[in-house]
């Protein structure tokens, strides 16, 4: 009974993300209807039909763990005490990316955080895991209570900060402030 159990809980599993990611991929609508309307079996052949064609998809990643080019990761509180010194005493422009792998939308807006130091190559990007232990006492100091979230300096000081992955307001936000002349 636990196996029939678990093969039905990973055959829906599999069934639903078929569903949601082999969907875009498929051209024949005798088969996209069959997976959407039938048996867990027929989403199970289906799946194993069309993983050779899925291998060449190429799509960005969303994963939070890894940084963008240009992005710097910043692994404990000495190096991020460093890092804010080295902008407020520079007076340099600035974004601290606070983020969680966990955390869905960290993994939506990561793609984009990371473009914007192409955009903008005189603004450095600082990436921080929450869920580093040599960094707890910072994220209380500055009150970092939900991820992700983003905070903007301009010469030295900050000016905005951005909690969610509100990709509207983050463009709108660096627009303002870092917009090439």
């Amino acid at each position: 009974m636990v196996g029939a159990r678990n093969l039905i809980v990973r055959s829906m599993a599999l069934r639903h993300a078929i569903k949601n990611t082999v969907r875009p991929f498929l051209t024949n609508t005798k088969i996209h209807s069959r997976i959407t309307n039938s048996s867990l079996i027929a989403a199970t052949i289906a799946s194993s039909s069309y993983s050779s064609h899925l291998s060449f998809h190429q799509s960005r990643s969303l994963s939070s763990a890894s940084a963008s080019p240009g992005v710097v990761v910043v692994n404990t509180a000495e190096e991020f005490n460093k890092i804010l010194s080295k902008v407020q005493d520079d007076s340099l422009h600035a974004i601290f990316y606070f983020t969680a792998v966990w955390c869905g939308p960290c993994r939506f807006i990561s793609p984009i955080v990371g473009e914007l130091s192409t955009k903008y190559p005189n603004v450095t990007t600082y990436k921080i895991d929450i869920d580093q232990e040599a960094i707890q006492d910072t994220l209380s100091r500055l009150q970092i209570t939900s991820v992700p979230t983003l905070h903007f300096f301009q010469n030295g000081k900050k000016t905005d900060e951005l909690v969610g992955a509100d990709v509207t307001r983050l463009n709108h936000i660096t627009e303002k402030l870092f917009k090439k002349d």
